[in-house]
């Protein structure tokens, strides 16, 4: 499902933007196909990054202006995703994952969750789509996600990803299922999310500080 499952989950959950989740990452590009899908991840790269600026423009410069509305797209390899489910104990018999999705977030909710004392932000529900890498075909799965991130003097300390409706064919949707399940019960995604976030907030953003300072 997403960031793969349970990878698109938080890649998506605080919207690639503020999950950090949809971190840049670039495919190498030879020529033929692989020169084709080069650019189209140079173009999913270059969207991804308007994103993470208008986030952090957001966060750190506190001015009014328009919500942000991104339409992202991400891929994971078997590795990565693999790394992210073992979190919740469980097997990732496929390969790598791709993610596509839109979030919206809104200005406001972002200067509150870095002023306030405490804050819950809450990112409207959002529907993540992704394509499973498999031997005897693809398989698609579309999640919806509804995520809370509680943030104190400007930290995001507790998370959760606000599972919702999962749609996709058999084994997978069952694979997914047991993530979302060991997740609300458990919560155990909560600290993978809360690192991201923070790391989105200070790292990430100042990686882009010189797009977003004077904005």
């Amino acid at each position: 499902m997403s960031r793969l499952l349970a990878a698109a989950v938080i890649a998506t959950a605080f919207s690639s933007a503020l999950a950090g989740a949809w971190a840049e990452n670039k495919t190498p590009g030879p020529s033929g196909r692989a020169s084709a899908l080069q650019e189209q991840e140079e173009h999913d790269e270059a969207a991804r990054r308007a994103c993470k600026v208008a986030v952090c423009a957001a966060l750190h410069n506190r001015r009014p202006g328009k919500d942000i509305a991104c339409s992202l797209t991400k891929s994971w390899p078997k590795e990565q995703v693999e790394s992210v489910v073992s979190k919740a104990r469980l097997p990732w018999p496929w390969g790598a994952v791709r993610c596509w999705g839109a979030v919206s977030l809104k200005r406001e909710t972002l200067i509150k969750a870095m002023t306030e004392p405490r804050y819950e932000a809450v990112i409207e529900r959002h529907t993540v789509s992704c394509e499973v890498e498999r031997e005897k075909g693809n398989s698609e799965v579309r999640v919806e996600l509804a995520p809370k991130v509680t943030f104190e003097n400007g930290k995001a300390v507790a998370a959760n990803l606000g599972w919702g409706k999962i749609e996709a064919s058999g084994v997978v949707k069952g694979a997914v299922w047991a993530m979302a399940a060991a997740d609300k019960t458990l919560r155990v995604f909560e600290s993978t999310v809360v690192e991201k976030v923070n790391e989105f907030v200070s790292t990430k953003c100042d990686e882009v500080r010189s797009e977003w300072q004077n904005k």
